[in-house]
């Protein structure tokens, strides 16, 4: 007996939040990819305190659901895992893509790029393949995937587009040999010129840290 795994292509749906509205006084769109265990709903809360008026906020949603802590009551999402990771990412880069065709952004306006834990992946992801141009680009407390690099990001004007790392000096995912190699990586794909902004606490996003970042 043997096993043959297939691919197939099909049309799917998946939603997405945005938070304020996009008008004559916008000046900042945030592109917000939240870590796991989150949905978009939820995370969103984070930016409550950003002005509103002056910030459009579009928080996507992590396409794989599943119920938090075996408890069948509360539901959490992940954008990727280890399994077919690089078809997963393809399908991730697409919604994305949908998610800013359909908001059909101005041009005048600064894109801030924000990813917290597992949402760095998918930031740096989709950054290193849309070469967008960014105000501001804040990598929370996650990793960057091995497979990028330098060439990567050699599209960047450090002059215009600012990099911030930031995390907390408790984080239980970032232990002192992680950091080191964060570190490396960091200061190669952004060629030394990377804010590292730390706070005290642990793996968590802090409002006040978000509403500094500008």
């Amino acid at each position: 007996m043997s096993n043959k795994e297939k691919t197939v292509c099909y049309t799917t749906q998946n939603t997405y939040l945005t938070q304020n509205e996009l008008g004559p006084k916008t000046k900042n769109v945030w592109l917000v990819f939240h870590g796991i265990g989150y949905l978009s709903r939820y995370f969103v809360k984070y930016f409550n305190g950003l002005n509103a008026e002056e910030n459009y906020i579009i928080v996507p949603q992590a396409p794989s659901k599943y119920y938090l802590k075996n408890e069948y009551k509360y539901v959490g999402a992940s954008w990727l895992t280890k399994e077919n990771t690089a078809t997963e990412v393809k399908n991730v880069l697409n919604y994305i893509d949908a998610v800013l065709k359909a908001e059909n952004l101005p041009e005048n306006i600064n894109l801030i790029l924000f990813g917290f834990s597992q949402g760095v992946s998918v930031a740096t992801r989709w950054l290193a393949s849309k070469k967008a141009n960014c105000k501001l680009i804040a990598l929370y407390a996650g990793g960057i995937p091995n497979e990028l690099c330098e060439t990567d990001f050699d599209f960047l004007d450090h002059d215009t587009t600012k990099v911030k790392i930031i995390y907390g000096d408790q984080d239980e995912y970032l232990n002192l040999e992680r950091l080191q190699a964060e570190k490396v990586k960091i200061d190669r794909l952004f060629q030394g010129r990377a804010e590292i902004i730390t706070f005290k606490g642990g793996h968590e996003v802090k409002p006040e840290i978000v509403q500094e970042l500008l």
